[in-house]
């Protein structure tokens, strides 16, 4: 048996290591540029703290601040990562594609570019989405509250790990539509499954806004609103490339597989 999986252990291996160094490669060139990242990233939160300045009784609008003697280093870092990933995206995807690869057939294969353009575009679409709809009606609303009678003090490193998983969550979110078009092309899943399996969705998408969002109602269902509605767009993107058979096909595709086994006759006698 470890004879057998052994060769998709080694290449497993060698997916898998292409992936960490295109990680590490693009983290040193990432870490060049952290500071216009790093200010693109916290754009969102500083818009936030003038509107809390505008409507706050206090003078101060909020600081941003560290609590660590190396957190701007520990940030640096963490934003490198962050962004080491997301320019990673198109190659991860690409081995991911060469690791199932193996067992497609040769018209399959060739889907390797369309499967590494709409992953990485509805990834980015998934983080941009993120970032200018969904943080700043999330952070007006977290930093806002209260602010009439505290000064905010946000600390820049649990903002980063805030900022990145919210990134992430949606990015992969967006991804949805994408892998269902690959599995319906792979006949691994046609409509009339995921119909049945909506209602099960909709209690897995709200467990996920809850986990990767803050804990406000607002932020949860700016993300489970359009995981339901790409879950619907996967709907019909798996109805028009696997469309599920109708009843009536069923039952002539297995009466005429069972003509051909003669389990017809067997019944009968």
């Amino acid at each position: 048996m470890f004879d057998d999986l052994r060769p998709h252990l080694v290449e497993l291996r060698k997916r898998l290591g292409i992936s960490v160094g295109s990680l590490v490669v693009m983290f040193f060139v990432m870490f060049y540029f952290h500071e216009p990242i790093l200010e693109w990233m916290v754009e969102p939160l500083n818009v936030a703290l003038i509107e809390v300045g505008k409507k706050s009784l206090h003078a101060a609008e909020g600081m941003v601040t560290t609590s660590q003697v190396g957190g701007a280093f520990f940030v640096a870092l963490k934003v490198s990562f962050f962004a080491a990933i997301v320019a990673s995206i198109p190659i991860i995807l690409s081995q991911l594609w060469m690791f199932v690869a193996p067992g497609l057939y040769a018209n399959e294969k060739k889907m390797i570019i369309p499967f590494i353009l709409g992953g990485t575009t509805m990834f980015l679409v998934g983080v941009l989405f993120a970032y200018y709809v969904v943080t700043p009606f999330g952070f007006d609303f977290l930093i806002t509250f209260g602010s009439f009678k505290f000064t905010p003090l946000i600390n820049i490193e649990d903002y980063v790990g805030f900022f990145t998983k919210i990134m992430f969550g949606f990015g992969l979110a967006f991804e949805l539509p994408v892998f269902a078009y690959f599995l319906a092309l792979l006949g691994l899943v046609d409509d009339r499954q995921m119909i049945s399996f909506f209602k099960y969705a909709v209690v897995l998408i709200f467990i996920t806004a809850a986990l990767l969002t803050p804990p406000d109602v607002l932020t949860q269902l700016l993300m489970a609103g359009p995981l339901i509605i790409l879950y619907g767009l996967s709907i019909l993107i798996v109805k028009a490339v696997n469309p599920a058979a109708d009843e009536d096909e069923e039952e002539e595709e297995v009466e005429s597989i069972s003509e051909m086994l003669g389990l017809d006759e067997l019944s009968t006698k």
